[in-house]
């Protein structure tokens, strides 16, 4: 019997967003609703629970109800940070790591990275045309791997994945569906004219 194994979904919200001003990314509105609601609900339909890395606007991102947790390392230093965090303040398994900017995510995510995943303890998304690695299912076996990574002085996402003996999963099929917010202006221009 192959048993699914329980996915915790993690909402990637920890970044600087110097390209959106300064602003706190997820907490921009996108058809009256705040980008990171748009990745909550897709995400909490495949997830068993569900919470968001965060290291600004905590009282706003508390009042979601979900649980919120920092970067244990300072200064901004990338979703790894958060992806490291995360796992080391749970003893779940499995995480479905999602930016906040990205409000199209598929609503089968979580099943075709485990369909595709074999026996990878890391998977990515992949469109086709570009690599997605924040957008990724982690096992939290990398943890070690992932704290040495970070102690050299190494944030890239792509290349810690691949070390890790990751693979892309293909999106080809709904490439639209990894679209991301960076400026104030693709904001504007996603939002659905009335």
């Amino acid at each position: 019997m192959n048993q699914q194994p329980e996915i915790t979904g993690i909402i990637l919200a920890g970044g600087k967003a110097s390209r959106m001003g300064g602003l706190d990314k997820g907490l921009q509105e996108l058809n009256g609703i705040p980008l990171w609601r748009h990745v909550a609900r897709t995400l909490a339909a495949q997830t068993s629970r569900l919470a968001i890395s965060a290291n600004r606007s905590l009282d706003s991102w508390r009042a979601s109800g979900y649980e919120v947790i920092q970067d244990a390392l300072p200064d901004f230093p990338g979703p790894l940070a958060g992806m490291l965090s995360v796992m080391k303040h749970s003893t779940d398994e499995w995480f479905l790591f999602c930016p906040c900017d990205t409000p199209f995510i598929p609503t089968n995510l979580a099943e075709r990275f485990l369909q595709y995943k074999t026996d990878a303890q890391v998977v990515w998304a992949f469109d086709g045309e570009r690599d997605h690695p924040a957008i990724s299912l982690v096992n939290r076996s990398v943890i070690p791997t992932l704290e040495a990574y970070l102690e050299s002085g190494e944030r890239r996402v792509m290349v810690f994945l691949q070390q890790c003996g990751g693979h892309r999963v293909d999106f080809s099929d709904m490439k639209s569906a990894f679209i991301n917010v960076n400026t104030l202006v693709d904001l504007q221009n996603m939002q659905v004219k009335s």
